[in-house]
């Protein structure tokens, strides 16, 4: 029942994308409002994620689920139904408020109705693949309703979904909350939110258009209000981020796991769908269906990991995990301008295999070690480090990737008409759309130029994500080597499998986050 709302504000996420060129030709939104259309979903998750998941610990996880899916459906519904760009972005806004609302929720309940280990990792496991089937399904799931439906359908698939979880969720989903939780503090909300919505819209606006003043602007803005957020939580008695939580050693290094992972896993996918459609010359459907099979490779990873947990510390199994995505890294560095796709594929697939151990053992790891009446700030932090990856991640690294082809395309460019040249130079995209316009012999040299400067750039991030993922290993096997499996497999004391070292001292180590 949990995996309904979780499948749904994920594949919300990507959905969208094919039927913007219809809703574009219906609601004619200018450019700016087509970015926020997009755009201002994820925003509105990121931002609020914080404030949800401590109001969920407050009023009770499972009201505040039903409050989430309810308000995500009426918005399902008012955007398949908008008839102007304001009512869509409103509507959009809407949908993103409501997702912040079920996200954390749905990890909370999931933390606090399975308390055995090995129940709560295949529990987790599971969360995962929803989360994974929403991204990977949503781009098909539009394709398929776009051919015989208006635009408007992409949003109202969501719909039965949520009335199957009001009509019979409340008779199988327990409410939690915490006993002693304390007053909301407005004042928090607000500065979470003035810190939190202009740093991802920064980040997003550096990564999408490169450097502008007032992207960087709202970063830094971000940043200083951020810092004001964080002195305010110390001083609180009933903070809205309990600042304790990053002083354990395996809800921290968890975090910075599954930020990493999720920096390096959105700047390479990034590149890695670039590289399928100019370079290896695929269709854009062609590039979505062929990434599938990572994705789905990923999925059965994840659902599998528990088994494997069983007989293997989660230290070595997600270290070795990480080793293996890096040696899929690596294997970038294989492909060339004239290979085809499959050397990014067959990496793809080795990459999305070996990173399934983190990403079904680290949400256990992190939420295991979180007190049960701070469950839902606890998982509302882990999603928001995701969160945060990503858009780091494709600054980042698609950031790296970019520079090494400008540098790489220099040489072809002092032969061409000024303006190709400064296209050509912004990205690979613009260089394969304006190659057309040169005579064949100099299309062919710019084109040839291009796909050498861009697969360099993808070597690049190969390299520097494999040493990333080499460096996480460590860091797993140093962070979680306490950590024992379910079988008990040597003499630590640990009392509860996944918890930690924490939990071997007489009191719950819970208590102290």
């Amino acid at each position: 029942m949990l995996g309904v709302p979780t499948f749904l504000v994920t594949m919300d996420f990507s959905v969208l994308f094919l039927a913007v060129p219809r809703l574009t030709a219906d609601l004619a939104p200018s450019g700016i409002q087509q970015l926020w259309i997009v755009d201002i979903y994820g925003l509105m998750i990121a931002g609020l994620l914080v404030t949800m998941g401590t109001i969920g610990d407050r009023i009770g996880r499972r009201k505040l689920l039903f409050l989430g899916a309810a308000v995500f459906g009426i918005a399902s519904v008012a955007a398949a139904f908008s008839t102007s760009p304001e009512m869509l972005i409103a509507s959009r806004a809407l949908l993103g408020v409501a997702g912040a609302a079920v996200t954390p929720s749905v990890l909370a309940l999931i933390t606090g109705m399975f308390t055995d280990p090995s129940q709560s990792r295949r529990a987790l496991a599971g969360y995962l693949a929803c989360f994974m089937g929403g991204a990977t399904l949503g781009p098909l799931v539009g394709g398929v309703l776009l051919e015989h439906f208006w635009w408007g359908s992409v949003f109202l698939v969501s719909v039965p979904g949520i009335v199957l979880l009001l009509a019979f969720g409340r008779s199988l989903l327990p409410e939690q909350k915490a006993p002693l939780a304390g007053k909301l503090d407005p004042v928090s909300v607000a500065l979470s939110l003035a810190a939190i919505l202009p740093f991802v819209y920064g980040l997003k606006g550096l990564a999408r258009n490169g450097w502008e003043w007032f992207p960087a602007g709202a970063l830094v803005f971000g940043i200083a209000v951020g810092w004001v957020f964080v002195q305010r939580q110390r001083r609180l008695e009933h903070p809205l981020l309990d600042l304790r939580m990053f002083g354990n050693r395996t809800f921290s290094s968890a975090l910075i796991l599954m930020f990493v992972t999720a920096v390096v896993g959105a700047g390479t996918l990034l590149l890695a769908t670039q590289y399928l459609q100019n370079v290896a010359g695929l269709t854009p459907l062609a590039a979505g269906l062929l990434l599938l099979v990572p994705n789905v490779l990923m999925i059965i990873g994840n659902l599998t990991t528990p088994l494997v947990a069983n007989h293997i510390r989660p230290a070595y199994l997600i270290a070795g995990g990480l080793l293996i995505a890096g040696a899929g890294y690596l294997a970038f560095t294989l492909a060339d301008s004239t290979s085809g796709p499959m050397t990014i594929f067959v990496a793809m697939c080795v990459v999305m295999l070996g990173t399934a151990p983190l990403a079904a053992l680290c949400n256990h790891l992190a939420m295991g070690v979180v007190s049960p009446d701070k469950a839902g700030s606890g998982a509302s932090i882990v999603q928001t480090a995701a969160e945060f990856g990503i858009g780091f991640g494709i600054a980042m690294l698609a950031t790296l990737g970019a520079a090494v082809y400008r540098d790489g395309v220099e040489g072809a460019l002092g032969t061409v008409p000024p303006e190709v040249a400064d296209a050509a130079r912004e990205s690979i995209d613009r260089a394969v759309g304006v190659a057309g316009q040169l005579p064949a012999a100099q299309s062919g040299d710019l084109l040839a130029t291009a796909r050498d400067a861009f697969t360099s750039g993808v070597h690049v991030v190969g390299i520097v994500s494999a040493i990333m993922y080499a460096g996480l290993a460590v860091l797993a096997v140093r962070a979680f080597k306490h950590v024992r499996n379910s079988h008990g497999d040597d003499t630590t004391s640990d009392a509860d499998p996944l918890r930690g070292a924490e939990t071997a001292t007489p009191s719950d180590a819970r208590s102290s986050i």
